[in-house]
């Protein structure tokens, strides 16, 4: 019984796939090749050649040290299948508003890793890759003065505003959307 046990315990863990890993069927690209998977789909509604979007991501759960922030890599994903099903890059406009702990994912390496135990922030360089893209990058000032974050602090380009809050008013009167997820 007891091998029986183990052995299913082992196919269990096989069969468990790392966050890391990509899932059948997602491939990165073509903006960003090293993060953003997606997965080509047939859609029913096909999107206009001409379509563009202007959408505010909001970042609250910070990433584990070492690893890319989620909800960043979500953007780099937005971007990656939009243009992979005809959407031209420069139709698309993003921004990351990041408050809570994920403050901590946009603060440079010296800081980062002084506050974890010498980790890599394993976010800085796709913050790097979208902001290359137009993507920006802006920090609620709040959720900084509570963590102790200073614009010395950020990685370069991220921009400290007065609150999240501020941050998403001001990006809807730009025309930005909200994305839920």
């Amino acid at each position: 019984m007891k091998s029986f046990a183990n052995a299913f315990c082992l196919s269990i863990m096989v069969a468990i796939t790392p966050a890391s890993a990509q899932p059948e069927g997602f491939e990165t690209g073509p903006v960003f090749t090293d993060f953003g998977p997606a997965a080509e789909v047939q859609t029913d509604t096909p999107l206009p050649a001409d379509s563009t979007f202007r959408i505010a991501f909001d970042v609250a759960k910070k990433a584990d040290p070492d690893k890319l922030n989620r909800t960043i890599e979500s953007a780099a994903r937005f971007i990656n299948m939009h243009v992979k099903a005809g959407v031209p890059a420069e139709n698309i406009r993003l921004a990351i508003v990041v408050h809570g702990g994920a403050a901590g994912d946009v603060v440079n390496q010296a800081v980062y890793g002084a506050r974890n135990e010498g980790a890599t922030n394993g976010s800085a360089a796709a913050i790097a890759a979208l902001q290359e893209k137009g993507v920006t990058f802006h920090l609620c000032g709040q959720s900084a003065a509570a963590y102790k974050i200073r614009n010395a602090d950020l990685l370069p380009g991220v921009r400290m505003d007065l609150s999240a809050m501020t941050a998403h008013a001001q990006l809807q009167q730009q025309g930005f959307t909200l994305n839920p997820f």
